[in-house]
């Protein structure tokens, strides 16, 4: 059995790191600010605490997955209070660099160690254990969460001093924002001259035009299903968000960054918001006259299946 690690924040991305965890042999004790998922990592064999200050009492290391900067202020106060001396926290939430550097001193005052370590991949990714780490802060540090690394994801990387991991991130969603969108617009294509969408997947996703976007979220196009959401367009708002202020703030163009952002707002217009990022197939397939039939998953039950809770 390997030593207890500590989740905050067990949303797509936390529950999937935690149930890894777990199955890697770790002790995990989590928290989040819903029971429901509480629960569910009890019922998985973990144990679930009251606080993040509760989890903070019984590890050595913590991960944070949290949906705001609201979330992260709150949890570094809690863990702040806790007065835990030694404990490392990392940070995995794709969230601006100021609020992650607040963090980091306001946990450095009680001898708080905070690593910044955005991931890469989806929530159905990180099912599979297939997220990329992105770590950055004290190489001291890093090297004592590899282990706990190596428990939920395929790769790791130390990238720098704090503040590299996320902006590595903003670098990687921006592709994500773009290829997204390119699969949709290519899929949506292919399906009004007539093409067969599961083909499509098949045929292209193994020539040069693949992409992991392609890979990771053509089957839900080709489903024409987006109600199992990895990525829910209202969190991806967020995530739009903090990658066009980094980029604005350095005076950087992105006109390609720029030009997906009006399909997934019309996304959120449609409804969406609680759907995969998928959906802006589903956008692009009304703007392009496409009617394709409801799904068998949908339609069996008469009513979408409920998505995840972040």
């Amino acid at each position: 059995m390997q030593s207890a690690v500590g989740m905050i924040g067990l949303g797509i991305m936390g529950s999937a790191m935690a149930r890894n965890l777990l199955e890697a042999g770790f002790r995990v004790v989590g928290y989040d600010v819903l029971p429901e998922p509480r629960k569910a990592l009890a019922g998985q064999g973990g144990a679930a605490a009251g606080s993040a200050a509760g989890v903070a009492k019984r590890v050595e290391i913590a991960i944070t997955s949290l949906p705001s900067v609201a979330a992260l202020d709150a949890v570094a106060a809690d863990l702040a209070g806790a007065a835990r001396r030694g404990l490392l926290v990392v940070e995995t939430s794709t969230l601006p660099l100021d609020a992650k550097e607040r963090a980091r001193k306001r946990l450095a005052r009680g001898g708080i160690t905070l690593l910044d370590c955005p991931l890469s991949g989806t929530g159905a990714q990180a099912r599979t254990r297939d997220l990329a780490v992105y770590a950055s802060g004290p190489r001291g540090a890093y090297r004592r969460a590899i282990p706990v690394f190596e428990g939920f994801a395929r790769a790791h990387h130390h990238v720098g001093a704090f503040g590299a991991g996320s902006k590595m991130k903003y670098v990687a969603n921006l592709l994500v924002a773009i290829h997204n969108v390119a699969a949709a617009e290519a899929m949506t294509l292919a399906i009004k001259a007539g093409l067969d969408p599961a083909q499509v997947l098949k045929v292209i996703g193994d020539g040069a035009g693949a992409s992991r976007m392609f890979q990771v979220r053509g089957p839900m196009m080709v489903a024409n299903d987006y109600s199992d959401a990895t990525m829910k367009v209202a969190v991806w708002q967020k995530d739009m968000h903090v990658i066009g202020e980094f980029a604005t703030g350095l005076a950087c163009p992105t006109p390609l960054f720029a030009a997906s952002a009006p399909i997934y707002n019309a996304a959120m217009a449609a409804g969406r918001a609680l759907e995969d990022t998928a959906s802006v197939c589903a956008v692009l397939e009304r703007l392009a006259g496409v009617t394709r039939p409801v799904s068998r998953r949908r339609s069996s039950s008469g009513s979408r299946r409920a998505p995840g809770k972040r």
